[in-house]
């Protein structure tokens, strides 16, 4: 039998590549929201893989942020070369259909002592794929990859080839989390993450990089879980926006949130979401830390 591998890996690259899909079609569950706008992921979330010969704990990170400087912005791009500098594999993400200076800043930050494969996503939506064979050749004289693999993730196309060569360069270990976890994020953490997902889902372009969720109370009554959550908005304007009409907005968005927690925890939640202005509350580094921001 092969040896036992295990280890970490980190899923990077710019914003909106296409990393938490990625994540969560590995893992085989949703547990890193996805929506088309940038800036989704803001936190780093582990998403757990066991398999008979190998562990892989994939850490997904948000897009390193190039634009709009805040305490977010620099709390997120924190996250990103921290986890660059912990882990066994680095998995860059780049998008096969545009690569641009973005993507140049984030292979600046690569570690030059950690294997890097670099996965070209969205495979499926490159009209010409002629330009993949020259795209490879050219991103192969940058950088010393350690493989490349075109993939899809949305499709799951070339993901068994992806886990191939993870595993080449994973070290050999016995489990580090226990074979049916698939998470190191708490119910509470993905309760906040999946309201603010619809949040995305259903609000306008800008509206969600001006708030945040903070789940002010979980508690299981039985197999009921009962959870309130508090929507922060930095201006009075967008608490109106978020109701909506008759509070239509702010009922759908509890509403498809609760439906997609009730799937992932496998049981009934009765949720309750309201509305807060913080103002300021993206660019006070207390206040990132005490509505959860590492």
């Amino acid at each position: 039998m092969n040896e036992r591998k295990a280890g970490t890996v980190a899923i990077v690259g710019r914003p909106n590549v296409g990393k938490s899909t990625l994540l969560n079609r590995l893992i085989g569950e949703k547990i890193s929201i996805v929506s088309r706008k940038a800036q989704t992921t803001r936190h780093r979330i582990m998403g757990i893989l066991t398999r008979p010969d190998a562990q892989y704990v994939f850490v997904d990170t948000p897009g390193f942020q190039t634009r709009h400087v805040n305490a977010l912005n620099r709390t997120m791009n924190r996250v990103v070369t921290q986890a660059l500098a912990e882990v066994d594999v680095v998995v860059l993400v780049i998008d096969a259909d545009r690569v641009d200076v973005n993507d140049q800043t984030v292979f600046n930050l690569l570690i030059h002592n950690c294997p890097v494969i670099l996965a070209i996503n969205k495979l499926d939506r490159l009209k010409d794929k002629a330009r993949l064979l020259p795209m490879i050749a050219n991103l192969a004289e940058q950088y010393s990859f350690a493989a490349i693999v075109p993939i899809s993730a949305a499709k799951g196309s070339q993901l068994d080839v992806l886990l191939t060569e993870i595993r080449k360069l994973l070290p050999g270990s016995e489990l580090l989390f226990d074979e049916d976890e698939i998470t190191d994020k708490s119910e509470r953490f993905l309760a906040a993450e999946f309201i603010r997902e619809q949040l995305f889902r259903l609000t306008g372009d800008e509206l969600p990089y001006a708030a945040t969720v903070n789940v002010e109370k979980f508690e299981l009554d039985g197999a009921l879980r009962r959870i309130n959550a508090v929507i922060v908005v930095d201006r009075s304007s967008h608490k109106g926006i978020i109701i909506g009409k008759h509070g239509e907005t702010l009922k759908r968005i509890a509403s498809e949130a609760r439906l997609e927690m009730e799937r992932l925890f496998d049981g009934k939640v009765f949720l309750e979401v309201f509305v807060q202005v913080k103002s300021g509350w993206n660019d006070d580094e207390q206040l990132l830390k005490s509505l959860g921001y590492e």
